[in-house]
Parts: C-alpha cells; structure tokens; sequence
C-alpha cells in the first residue's frame, strides 16, 4: 500500500502565506525525481503553525498536484481528539489515500488513552491510519502491546517508527506480523529499518534528495543491500545536517537553494545559522545538486 521513499514534505512560504504555486511544483518535481508516496502537513510541513484553513489547503493542493499517481497520506494529526477526527474527515473528502496521525502532545496519555485516541478516530472515518511515534515531539511513547493492540483496529494499517530505537521494527514485527506497515521516520536508521523488515521511510532529506532517496529505497526493497549502503553512506552527511538545528530550517534553506522556495519558517522556529549554511552548502554541492529553478 505505503512503500519506499515517501516525502515529509515542506510547505513554502512567502511573505510568511503558503506560496500554493511553488507547493505545487514542488510536488511535481518530487514525482518526477521517483519519489514513492507523498506526506503533506506533517511535523516537516510545519504543521503546528498552520491555521485550520492552510492545514486543509495544503493537502488539498498535494492532492490535486499528484494526480493520483503517487499515494498522498495527509497528516491529520492532534493532540485534541476531535481535532483529529475533523482533518481525518476532511482528508477523506477530498481524496487523500491514507492518514498520518502524531501520538497527541502535550497533554500526556497514558497507553490507554492512546488507544482510545485512535480508536476514536479510526472507528469516525474509515481510511487507512498510519499511527506516528516520536516521543522526542510528543514526550509520549506507544508501547509494543499498544501498537499490537491498535494494530487490531481494522484502519490502523501502519506505524511511522521516530522512535530512535531500531529494534522497535522488530519487536513490533514479531507480535503483529509482517503485513502491518512499519515505515521509519528516521533517515539515519532507515536502512537498518529495512534490514528488519521495514516497507519504507518516511523522509525530511527527500525534499532536497528524492531521486537519491528513491534509489536508495528501491535497492532496499530489491533485497540488494549493497547498493542500499552505497546510497546510505552518500547521504548520511546531508542526513546528519537535517536535524543539527531545529527542523524544518535546515531542509528548507536546502530547498532555497535548489529554488524550490524561500527559505522561511514561522515561528518560534527560526531560520538556520549561517555555520550550518555553510555545511549545508558543501554536502550539496557534494551530492551534486543542484538548482532545479
């Protein structure tokens, strides 16, 4: 269903509006460089600082923009159950294939109010769930028997794993099985994810990378791992550079750079420092690329 190299995307701004136009390029050249599946309005597109109007426009945009031709998995997340269900709903409306939904921030849940979570939300609207698991984010973490448990719920098809602990693709494979989606969210770990059994990645570094990551992805599903490291070896520089300050800064200077868009973020993030510019600007040129403007 959900495969291979899928793009957290970012959100272009400009003059601090979603910039639609180069939204929708951007699309276009990420399914043109091979990308597998598409993420709109995750913590990459700066969920948090949307307004409900921009977070329901932006996936309508990455809808229309992909055509049908690569699978789109809303991020429809929130830390307000009924919050959640409304961007669920509203996904489904206007054709989303699939959802991604944050464990809720914040407020804490404890393992069952997890589960009534996304209970609640997968019993309001029947597409399929990716459940995403980041406790750096959102200080909470979904235990193997919780994910053993949603994974019983018959629109809980998957898990994004942000964990940092790659053992977690395997213990969770071990108690539900290998039919159950295990995508990482770690660009760093995906290829030990794979080695275990993982179906994809879902990635920051594909925003400026896809052609690279989508390689990468498909030598991983092709058993050939080898060439899995060879591509890994290649991009664990710009990986590494991704998250040295605050996320998404990094990854949309490096877009700046390619043209994609301007290189803003709202706040409180703020724009990355001129020292990681720089090391940005090496490892690109590095990895040779460049400006699709």
């Amino acid at each position: 269903m959900f495969k291979g190299s899928i793009t957290a995307l970012i959100t272009p701004f400009r003059e601090d509006a979603v910039d639609e136009e180069a939204f929708q390029r951007f699309v276009e050249w990420q399914i043109a460089e091979g990308t597998h599946g598409l993420v709109p309005v995750g913590t990459t597109g700066e969920s948090p600082t949307l307004t409900r109007a921009e977070h329901k426009r932006v996936i309508e945009l990455c809808i229309e923009a992909a055509g049908g031709r690569v699978p789109v998995i809303a991020g429809t997340g929130s830390n307000n159950t009924a919050d959640a269900i409304e961007y669920t709903q509203h996904a489904k409306k206007v054709g989303a294939d699939g959802v991604l939904i944050v464990a809720p921030y914040y407020n804490k849940p404890g393992q069952e109010g997890l589960y009534q979570h996304y209970k609640a939300i997968q019993d309001a609207v029947e597409i399929p769930i990716i459940v995403y698991n980041i406790p750096g984010r959102s200080v909470v973490d979904i235990s193997v028997e919780t994910m053993a448990r949603l994974a019983q719920l018959p629109n809980i098809v998957g898990v994004k794993d942000a964990t940092g602990d790659v053992t977690r693709i395997s213990k969770q494979r071990a108690v539900i099985g290998e039919d159950f989606l295990l995508l990482s969210g770690d660009d760093p770990l995906a290829l030990a994810s794979m080695a275990c059994g993982a179906h994809g990645c879902i990635s920051v570094a594909s925003n400026v990378a896809p052609k690279l990551c989508a390689q990468f992805q498909n030598a991983c599903m092709d058993g050939d791992f080898g060439a899995a490291l060879s591509f890994q070896d290649r991009l664990m520089p710009l990986h590494e550079l991704m998250f040295m300050e605050t996320s998404p800064a990094p990854v949309k200077y490096a877009a700046s750079r390619l043209g994609i868009c301007q290189p803003d973020v709202r706040l409180p993030l703020v724009a990355t420092s001129t020292g990681l510019q720089q090391k940005i600007d090496v490892v690109m040129d590095d990895l040779g690329l460049q400006s699709i403007a």
